[in-house]
């Protein structure tokens, strides 16, 4: 990262955790972690709501102060991995993608001195 975070994962993962929840659909869940190898970056699982069972994990890295790139690592069902090509799982990824993107923007004031 070219400019150094003005806050510590710790401070990073708790904002997260509790401001993700906002931006996402009623009755999804989330959990937010660090991601232990590499300080710029969060590990974020979210629990799609409804009858699919989908869960997605995400990694989350700034690339400066006020902007993330986000990549799907995982997507689950019940527990089992499935295919990320389905139109299905492109849309729910879109969305929460942008869930995330806009939660960034949200907290831009704890990583922008």
């Amino acid at each position: 990262m070219s400019r150094e975070l003005n806050r510590d994962q710790t401070t990073l993962v708790n904002a997260w955790q509790t401001q993700l929840p906002e931006y996402l659909n009623p009755g999804d869940s989330a959990q937010v972690q660090a991601d232990l190898a590499d300080p710029d970056s969060l590990r974020i699982h979210i629990n799609a709501a409804g009858r699919q069972f989908y869960s997605f994990d995400f990694q989350c890295s700034y690339m400066d102060p006020r902007e993330v790139r986000v990549e799907l690592v995982d997507v689950e069902r019940e527990g089992r991995t499935v295919a990320e090509s389905s139109t299905e799982i492109q849309e729910l990824t879109g969305d929460y993608v942008r869930h995330i993107h806009e939660c960034a923007q949200a907290l831009a004031s704890l990583t922008n001195p």
